[in-house]
């Protein structure tokens, strides 16, 4: 079922939706007249972005919903199920975006390393845990969205318990997509988006403009919202640096190390500067 067909009797439950992409994405289905419910951390945030959504939606205020989640509870989550229940009567596009990235180095403490994995590895396996079996039973047609990163995919030197929650989100929602398709009935179809770089609050480190390079909250949801209309499960989203090509180029490279027999991130590897550079002019 495409995002399109969605309409008034439909409801969205986005994780992380108080700003950036999953803002957008609540944006968007708000427009489109669907029932949104934003969950997210900070009552002040949540306030703020449903005051913006209601002057969107269709039928204002009594279409838009908020709660506070840490989705690395799995108590929360099972509160949020619950509320949006009762207050729409269950959900038909579960979009587990919250993410954080508060950087971590390899021998970093160990706490700061849990917490990132809780909340961006463990948050999707929860929220899809505690919602999906819901929503199959239900009966109709639905979507899961699990936001993923290209550092999952390439995994780049520099931020490895970041990487490593975005790779275990891939990984994950490959065998939920498999899961889903091989149930009896099920009319859930998962995607994986992987933004490419994109300005939010997670990725401003500071900065108060968009860098030239990134793409808006709003462009990546354009392109995402099109491409699982298409029926793509791997979103692979381009920005101003980095077209389809290049990206492909890249993930190519990274299962070439293993083909290959080469140094792990060879890319990043001296003596593979010039190999790589010439594997990118290649067609």
């Amino acid at each position: 079922m495409k995002i399109a067909d969605f309409n008034n009797n439909s409801v969205a439950v986005i994780t992380g939706g108080a700003a950036g992409i999953g803002f957008a994405a609540a944006s968007r289905f708000a427009r489109q007249g669907l029932k949104v419910c934003i969950a997210d951390r900070g009552i002040a945030r949540l306030s703020h972005a449903a005051s913006r959504l209601s002057a969107l939606a269709p039928d204002g205020a009594s279409s838009i919903m908020t709660q506070e989640t840490d989705v690395s509870s799995i108590e929360q989550l099972q509160k949020l199920k619950a509320l949006v229940r009762e207050r729409f009567g269950g959900t038909d596009i579960l979009m587990n975006n919250a993410g954080i990235q508060p950087g971590s180095t390899m021998f970093g403490p160990a706490e700061n390393w849990r917490h990132i994995l809780e909340v961006n590895l463990w948050g999707v396996i929860n929220g899809s845990q505690v919602f999906l079996p819901e929503m199959i039973e239900r009966g109709g047609p639905g979507l899961v969205i699990n936001t993923g990163s290209k550092q999952g995919i390439t995994t780049p030197p520099g931020d490895p318990a970041y990487n490593i929650s975005k790779a275990g989100v891939k990984v994950f929602t490959e065998a939920l997509a498999h899961e889903l398709r091989n149930t009896p009935n099920c009319k859930i179809d998962a995607h994986l988006l992987i933004p490419g770089f994109v300005f939010t609050e997670l990725t401003a480190k500071g900065r108060t403009g968009k860098p030239p390079g990134a793409w808006t909250a709003d462009q990546t949801i354009e392109f995402a919202f099109e491409r699982i209309d298409a029926g793509d499960f791997y979103v692979l989203c381009p920005d101003n640096e980095a077209s389809r090509a290049l990206d492909e180029k890249r993930i190519l490279w990274a299962a070439g190390d293993i083909i290959e027999n080469r140094p792990p991130l060879s890319r990043w590897v001296p003596a593979y500067a010039e190999t790589f550079a010439q594997f990118l002019k290649n067609k």
